[in-house]
């Protein structure tokens, strides 16, 4: 068999589960139009667009992983021992959830059905991975890193969409778990990052989601309680902050090789974007306003770049390829 007939059993076994940060980033960008539409009610519903264009994505990677799992099973577990790519598989929940949330208002059956299995499913890998994590024989400080916040910012999604859907206490319990362990990880990701050897290069784009858990939790708490009080304004602020810091790494992000791990830049950023506009919408302060339309544009600029990048990293060949 010639090489070019193993390419795409290739392509398939080195399929990483972090590909599905990009209905992560894709779906925040729909959901933060979604928050721009309510604002300005334009003519255009661009966000309806968006929401079918990541539903498809999705459906496309949930599909070629599914074939992973069926043709490579150790490959899948492989991913799933190992200390950082065991992290991103609750990214595939939590784009159900997101989805979810995109989907409510255009389908309200579409949006209870994958809101209940993006939220059971993210309940169970939740515990999976955090039983992988207490029961780990092999983990060190060294493989924390902020990509473990995601099965965190999972937990904190479930309420955005779930008010809608379940009994209250139903979007409390996970928003309690999420921002528990929230604290529990930030303190744990500090003091890696200051105390020990730097990020890996790959890792470093992770850096920016640090600002999705208090972006969320902000839009869950105002989206629980329906009033900007002591709580919200903490947790808005505290995202404020880590927006700054990471406006401090540009020149540090900007020297980076493309990996796909930047699709880290997006959903964080369109959690802030979503933030802000709330912010707004529930302060009645314009310039919240007038800070999301800003963020909202360079948004719009991140997700253009990461598509464009990401179609040449996979025409390439960059993408799905073992690891060195």
């Amino acid at each position: 068999m010639t090489d070019g007939g193993l390419a795409e059993p290739n392509r398939i076994r080195d399929f990483p589960v972090s590909f599905f940060s990009t209905v992560m980033g894709l779906s925040g960008f729909t959901l933060a139009f979604r928050r721009f539409e309510k604002v300005y009610d334009p003519p255009l519903q661009i966000s309806v667009f968006l929401f079918g264009l990541t539903f498809l994505l999705f459906a496309l990677l949930a599909a070629t992983y599914a074939r992973k799992a069926l043709t490579y099973p150790n490959a899948v577990s492989e991913e799933w021992h190992h200390p950082v790519r065991i992290s991103f598989f609750p990214a595939i929940s939590i784009s159900l959830i997101l989805l979810a949330a995109a989907a409510h208002g255009i389908s309200d059956a579409l949006s209870l059905g994958l809101w209940v299995i993006g939220s059971v499913a993210h309940l169970v890998l939740t515990l999976a991975v955090m039983t992988a994590w207490i029961n780990h024989s092999r983990f060190e400080i060294a493989h924390s890193n902020p990509a473990w916040f995601i099965p965190v910012v999972g937990n904190v999604l479930v309420p955005i969409v779930g008010v809608h859907h379940a009994p209250a206490d139903i979007s409390w319990l996970f928003f309690t778990v999420g921002m528990l362990f929230w604290l529990v990880l930030l303190t744990i990701i500090i003091n890696r990052l200051i105390f020990h050897s730097p990020l890996p290069g790959k890792l470093v784009p992770t850096l920016a989601i640090l600002l999705a858990p208090p972006s969320v939790g902000f839009v869950s708490w105002v989206t629980m309680t329906n009033e900007i009080d002591a709580v919200a304004r903490l947790l808005y602020f505290a995202a404020v902050f880590f927006f700054l810091l990471l406006l401090a790494q540009l020149p540090k992000f900007a020297k980076l090789d493309f990996t796909l791990s930047w699709w880290a830049y997006s959903f964080p950023l369109a959690a802030f974007t979503i933030a802000t506009f709330q912010m707004g919408l529930s302060s009645g302060k314009p310039f919240y306003i007038w800070a999301a339309d800003g963020l909202l544009a360079a948004l719009i600029l991140v997700i253009i770049g990461l598509v464009l990048r990401t179609i040449k990293a996979i025409g390439n060949g960059e993408i799905c390829k073992p690891e060195t």
